[in-house]
């Protein structure tokens, strides 16, 4: 055989059909219901070798090309020798792509040329699909099924093996140019189409490098899609094997799917080198004429030293592979069913099959928490956002209600009604093509069984549990507010916002802030700030509270100080939920609550007085506008109805999404108003109105301005009349300001301070739990964010 590298008419990469083909994949993914994330620093990209886990046939094709999309580098993969067995329209796409089988008499010659041009290969060293995810043994060693014997074997070792042999190969071109050898230093130049020696001498100088990655899709669906129906409708007697795939892959292209590919740290092949293996490649570097000559070291033509540098690298790859591995399996992206599919064998192992709802949803939330502030554990974006965990205490979760339904359809669990019941089946065996259908919570249990301190963090949640006091609980609900509020502001300072974003003019601070003074007056004061504002509109007023020692919580209203597109977005509902939330943070203070909120704000406070919260003393509801002096308000449900069907129609907004707002303090406030806001405001003021004061037994303190240029002040007497309370007062501000609360105006402050005054007389709980919280002088006016703890 000779040295050519391109012998046995292999063809070269055809780079227009490549660049076509992503082309295609690009279209392609965008109609697809798989959502992909690559999760890579951009040196990361610059490695050589990528590594992927194998679940799915699916993701066979997509990292080679999600590495062309982000750096333009074109790279090899190995396939099944099936596929080149025959001259098809198939086998020679894949030649022209950089595709080779695996049986290629040159395998590691042809991928390490590719590599020493600046390409990249592709490598799944698992082998084949792990569809039970199970990679460890029973002794804790990296180990895989294999169909083909039946029995578990390691995962392969030819990255680290070929990472050796390009680094052989570059130490050769370094040590041929430092004895001037241009002969041979051309031949390689042109063998490797390099167009000059300073490419040649540039890749040999470049480290090689492997990037192990992981490929994770969540959520895995059993259930029949339209791919399987469609195979199903032509054909009959589909195997077991086929079937499953069929679901099981059919969901992941189909359905919403989460493909997660996050890459790890680089690894260096020849990382376990020790000075032996050094010594060796110094002697053997000068016999090296040709790419053939790194891979076939072992042979009996060969000398003692080329053969002992082969014995070394093979087991020098043992090792490499045992890294790497460990690196891929720790870059899982972890998510929900992962953490209750641990937590279920956790309970199994310890045998126990009974366990209790709230202890089961109460660990998970507080593991969830536990691992936000780790940094060896890769978590799932739905496990980042509050939105998608934090009902968790409240028995219900829309990710893990999916996943317990499928578990229970499966016949893993039984509903129990304040328990769960884990059955019989979860502990049996299963064949490698059923156990994706038949025990999803062990696929999802194996994947995350590498990751150790996954199963640590929950038994220690286990124990946290018993212990957990409401301080805790109020620092991690007050972290979750703010960390929605990031997110809000991450998704909503995209360019495609960027139309309406730069028009606004408010800087203040627009977080939710907490004030616990130095001497507490055994009282908390939950602020709840208007429309279109943040509550940087109450912090003054907040830090006069303090003053006086009041516990203060001012929350902030989903939608609001982050970007009118945002506000658009939300119903009146994520706003009240925000208040609830509030309210559930402040209580763990203090047992006796008043809410003071401004105009919305208002109503959204008195939406919460109709609600059974014994901690809640009354409230105090400020320029509550039931109806506007603009009378052109009365034809926003007009307008909204009109963008929602132009939105239909087109991929338009809307006639006229937003509407100019003229603040009184622009610095605080949105300056576009979304319709869509103003339509839910519509909507919550009717639902106060009509169903919410009459049921409202609260004391309330009814404020407004006679001369409120927003709010129309004769609506007051409204909110006041058809108050359900017996304990109410309603005060009149001489103003022609919307703003009174925030500006004082009138001596509002003090109008509120005598209503509350009356309400502590009035009560006759102790007031405050103190359970230790730090505390922060008013007079610096101190704020918490983490409602930090000793």
């Amino acid at each position: 055989m000779g040295n050519n590298l391109y012998e046995d008419h292999w063809p070269d990469i055809d780079t227009a059909l490549y660049n076509r083909s992503a082309k295609l994949f690009n279209a392609v993914k965008n109609i697809l219901g798989v959502k992909l994330a690559l999760h890579a620093d951009p040196q990361i990209l610059q490695g050589d070798i990528f590594l992927f886990n194998h679940f799915s046939r699916f993701e066979t094709f997509i990292p080679q090309l999600l590495i062309y999309e982000k750096t333009g580098a074109y790279s090899c993969a190995i396939a099944a020798g099936e596929f080149f067995k025959e001259d098809t329209v198939l086998s020679r796409y894949l030649k022209h792509v950089g595709v080779f089988p695996h049986d290629h008499q040159r395998l590691f010659a042809q991928l390490a040329a590719q590599i020493l041009r600046g390409r990249k290969v592709i490598i799944f060293p698992e082998g084949g699909m792990v569809k039970d995810h199970r990679v460890i043994d029973k002794q804790g060693q990296y180990s895989i099924f294999s169909r083909i014997t039946g029995n578990r074997r390691k995962q392969h070792t030819g990255a680290a093996i070929l990472g050796q042999g390009v680094e052989a190969f570059k130490a050769a071109i370094r040590y041929a140019h430092q004895q001037e050898n241009e002969e041979l230093l051309l031949r390689w130049k042109e063998e490797l189409h390099f167009d000059n020696f300073d490419q040649l001498l540039a890749s040999a100088n470049k480290p090689t490098r492997i990037v192990p990655a992981n490929i994770t899709f969540y959520p895995i669906r059993a259930s029949e899609n339209l791919l399987f129906k469609s195979v199903e409708l032509f054909s009959e007697n589909l195997s077991l094997r086929q079937t499953e795939e069929l679901l099981i892959e059919g969901n992941i292209i189909l359905k919403n799917t989460d493909m997660d590919i996050r890459m790890g740290s680089l690894v260096n092949p020849c990382c376990v080198w020790d000075w032996r293996t050094h010594y060796l490649m110094s002697r053997v570097a000068p016999q090296i004429k040709s790419v053939d000559d790194v891979f076939a070291l072992r042979d009996s033509n060969k000398t003692w030293s080329q053969r002992l540098l082969g014995r070394y690298f093979v087991n020098n790859a043992d090792c490499a592979r045992d890294q790497y591995m460990k690196e891929m399996y720790s870059n899982l992206t972890v998510n929900l069913s992962h953490l209750a599919s641990t937590l279920i064998m956790h309970f199994l192992s310890q045998g126990q099959t009974l366990v209790d709802k709230n202890l089961f949803y109460s660990v998970l939330y507080i593991a969830i928490k536990r691992l936000q502030v780790s940094s060896d554990v890769h978590l799932h974006r739905s496990l980042l956002n509050p939105d998608d965990y934090s009902d968790l205490l409240k028995l219900c979760n829309r990710r893990f209600d999916y996943f317990i339904h499928a578990a229970i359809d499966a016949e893993l669990i039984q509903d129990k009604g304040n328990s769960y019941q884990f059955l019989p089946k979860l502990r049996a065996d299963f064949d490698f093509d059923s156990i994706r259908l038949e025990n999803p919570i062990a696929v999802y249990y194996y994947e995350a069984e590498p990751i150790h301190l996954i199963r640590d963090i929950l038994v220690s949640a286990i124990d946290e549990f018993a212990i957990i006091n409401p301080r805790q609980l109020a620092v991690w609900h007050f972290d979750d507010e703010f960390r929605s509020l990031a997110l809000e502001k991450k998704f909503y300072t995209k360019p495609q916002f960027n139309e309406i974003n730069q028009q606004e003019t408010a800087t203040a601070d627009s977080s939710p802030f907490f004030i616990r003074p130095e001497q507490v007056n055994n009282v908390g004061v939950l602020l709840v700030h208007g429309l279109l504002a943040s509550p940087a509109e109450l912090r003054d007023y907040a830090n006069y509270l303090a003053g006086q020692g009041y516990t203060v919580l001012a929350v902030r209203l989903k939608g609001h100080g982050t970007s009118p597109y945002a506000l658009r977005d939300q119903r009146w509902e994520d706003w009240f939920g925000s208040v609830q939330r509030g309210l559930h943070i402040l209580k763990a203070y203090c047992a006796r609550v008043v809410a003071i909120g401004f105009s919305t704000g208002g109503a959204l406070a008195l939406t919460l007085a109709a609600e059974d919260h014994p901690e809640l003393l009354g409230v105090v509801a400020v320029s509550v506008p039931l109806k506007f002096v603009n009378s052109s308000f009365m034809l926003v449900p007009l307008l909204h109805g009109t963008n929602k069907l132009v939105g239909w129609v087109s991929t338009f907004e809307g006639v006229k999404p937003f509407i100019d707002n003229l603040s009184e303090h622009p610095d605080i406030n949105y300056r576009n108003t979304s319709v869509r806001a103003l339509y839910e405001l519509r909507l919550l003021i009717a639902h106060v109105e009509d169903q919410i004061l009459p049921r409202i037994k609260l004391p309330v303190l009814v404020v407004y301005a006679d001369q409120d240029p927003v709010v129309d002040a004769k609506c007051a007497k409204n909110v006041f009349d058809k108050l359900g309370s017996t304990t109410k007062q309603l005060k009149k501000i001489k103003s022609d300001r919307h703003g009174i609360l925030m500006e004082n105006l009138g001596n509002t402050w003090g109008v509120i301070d005598e209503f509350i005054v009356k309400l502590i007389e009035q009560s006759e709980q102790p007031a405050c739990i103190d359970y230790g919280f730090a505390s922060h002088p008013a007079k610096s006016q101190k704020t918490s964010r983490g409602l930090s703890h000793e």
